[in-house]
Formats: C-alpha cells, sequence, structure tokens
C-alpha cells in the first residue's frame, strides 16, 4: 500500500513535510485540496450526480447494485432522478467529511473505514469497486472548479483520492475480517 501515492505525489523539500506522517500530503498540498475543496463542497449534489453519472457510463454493470435507480438506463433519466441524487449527496458528504477531516487523521481514518465497512452489508460488493470512482471523481472535480483546475491541483486530488480509496478499502476489509473472525468464535 502506498507505492502508487508516492509515485503521484511531488518530492517533499525540507521545509514541505507532511503534517502527519499517515498523511501523504506536505502541509501546502493539504492546504491547497482543502482550500480548492470549499467550492466543491459548495456544489455536493451537482458534483456528486455528475461523478455517478460518469461512474456508470464507464462502467454499466455497477449500476445493477443500486436498486434503487437501477432501472435508469441513459443519462438523461439518471440526471433527473432524485433517488440518484440523494445517493450523489450522501457520497460525495462522506467525501467532503473526510476532506475536511484532514486536519485531523484520527477522524478522517474513522469516517472513511466506517463508510468502507457499511459496504460489506451490500450483496457482491468487491473493495475493488472503490478504484472505479477515481476518474470520475477527478473528472467531477475539474469541472466544478474550473478553471482553478491546475495541473498542480489535479496531481494533489490524485494522491488525495487513492488515499482515500485506500483507507475505504481499509475499513471494508477489516469489517470482513472481523466478521469472519466473530463467525469463527461462534462456531
Amino acid at each position: 500500500m502506498g507505492c502508487e501515492l508516492g509515485k503521484l505525489a511531488t518530492v517533499k523539500s525540507q521545509n514541505q513535510t507532511a503534517t502527519d506522517l499517515r498523511l501523504p500530503l506536505t502541509a501546502k498540498q493539504k492546504f491547497t485540496v482543502m482550500a480548492s475543496w470549499k467550492a466543491v463542497s459548495r456544489a455536493l449534489e451537482p458534483t456528486g450526480v455528475y461523478m455517478l453519472i460518469r461512474l456508470f457510463e464507464e462502467n454499466a454493470e455497477l449500476l445493477n447494485m443500486f436498486t434503487q435507480f437501477r432501472e435508469l438506463k441513459t443519462k438523461e433519466q439518471q440526471s433527473n432522478s432524485m433517488e440518484l441524487a440523494k445517493h450523489a449527496e450522501k457520497v460525495m458528504s462522506a467525501l467532503d467529511e473526510g476532506i475536511k477531516g484532514l486536519d485531523d487523521m484520527d477522524v478522517f481514518l474513522t469516517c472513511l473505514h466506517q463508510v468502507g465497512a457499511t459496504h460489506t452489508k451490500i450483496p457482491g460488493f468487491n473493495p475493488q469497486y472503490f478504484w472505479k470512482i477515481e476518474k470520475p471523481f477527478l473528472e467531477a472535480v475539474e469541472r466544478t472548479l474550473e478553471d482553478r483546475y491546475s495541473e498542480n491541483v489535479e496531481n494533489i486530488y490524485k494522491v488525495t483520492i487513492k488515499f482515500i480509496i485506500e483507507t475505504l478499502i481499509d475499513g471494508f476489509d477489516k469489517a470482513q475480517n472481523d466478521k469472519a473472525q466473530s463467525d469463527t468464535a461462534k462456531s
């Protein structure tokens, strides 16, 4: 874990150390993502709807996992769906809480581990599905930030979303392992 993050992160100079060793961002990078995220935070639902529509365009098979809007096959149906909008806001709220929690890594990790763990309740959910949100997330953030989405900001968001996804997977895996141990103890 983390080798992809190291490749994407810019080389840290002596005066640009990470604020928390668990966070793969320098203090300046963390400031940049948190500052730019304020604009995304003001547009959570439209950003999330765009992100989910892009996710389903690229991964149509994932749409079947969502009973509340699996029948929405076209982009137009999806963009007009209240159910999809509610789910998009829920997903973006979790990301919002995570990114705003970058100042306190314990809060960040706890929040995203809990979100990852909730996905163990979804029949047939594979934690590798979390990776499928990476590209749509970056596209949605770019669309929302417009000209504020520079190459530097993009690189910082790439590191950030990879860290978020890895943390979600860790939460999912931990919940699966805890359940397996609990089931074994009951036997």
